[in-house]
């Protein structure tokens, strides 16, 4: 059975109503990236790293998957399949994804603020100051911020090595190092980039380019893997 991975950025759950962070009416617009996202943000103001993650779990806990996620998943029928998300909400798992590696972290689970192994799944609750491990240190947001390493490139790369078909969906491969997974995957596979804008990527071998929105993309994809 041919091994599919599946790379996917904020393109894919803009159309379940997620909004990117580079929207112009996007949460970014309420609050400063350096207030929010990055270790030395929840230093300085932890409640309002709270409230900022609060609302991104509401917004995703009030989304659905679309048809892009439901053929991402439903491509297990035929290949074996591992999802690479850059997305730190669970549609992927909610459309019937088996095997998803969360980059970034996922908004439904908090960790220790000191012991990076401590992890909990909080569902859709809201992360509190003053809610703790069990070491008795405050929880955070299990969120890759700003200025933080991606403890799951490793695993990552190792992925997309053995892909025998690579599929990008809806990121703009601008965000490192995630960006380059795409210069890991063998020269032999086969890759689809999927994404309306019109992204640059030079020097990759057997590499199509299918310019629409998720949804459209990944009904376009599944008609000429059938075939």
């Amino acid at each position: 059975m041919k091994k599919v991975i599946v790379f996917t950025g904020a393109g894919i759950s803009a159309e379940s109503g997620i909004k990117t962070f580079r929207d112009s009416d996007g949460l970014w617009e309420e609050y400063n990236i350096m207030d929010v996202a990055t270790p030395e943000a929840w230093t300085k103001a932890p409640e309002l790293v709270l409230e900022f993650y609060n609302k991104r779990k509401a917004q995703v806990k009030g989304a659905v998957p679309n048809l892009a996620h439901k053929l991402v998943a439903e491509l297990e029928n035929n290949f074996e399949v591992s999802v690479i998300t850059q997305n730190i909400d669970d549609l992927h798992e909610r459309a019937g994804s088996t095997d998803v590696l969360h980059l970034h972290g996922i908004v439904t689970q908090a960790r220790s603020s000191v012991d990076d192994k401590l992890i909990y799944n909080v569902g859709f609750n809201d992360i509190n100051v003053g809610d703790k491990c069990e070491s008795g240190f405050q929880l955070r947001p299990h969120i890759v911020w700003f200025g933080e390493d991606v403890p799951n490139m490793n695993k990552a790369y190792e992925l997309v090595s053995a892909a025998d078909i690579f599929i990008i969906i809806g990121t703009s491969l601008n965000v490192h190092p995630a960006a380059g997974l795409i210069n890991d995957a063998p020269t032999h596979s086969k890759k689809y980039l999927i994404d309306p804008n019109a992204i640059r990527v030079t020097a990759i071998k057997n590499l199509t380019t299918i310019s629409e929105k998720a949804t459209t993309g990944m009904q376009r994809l599944i008609k000429e893997l059938e075939n």
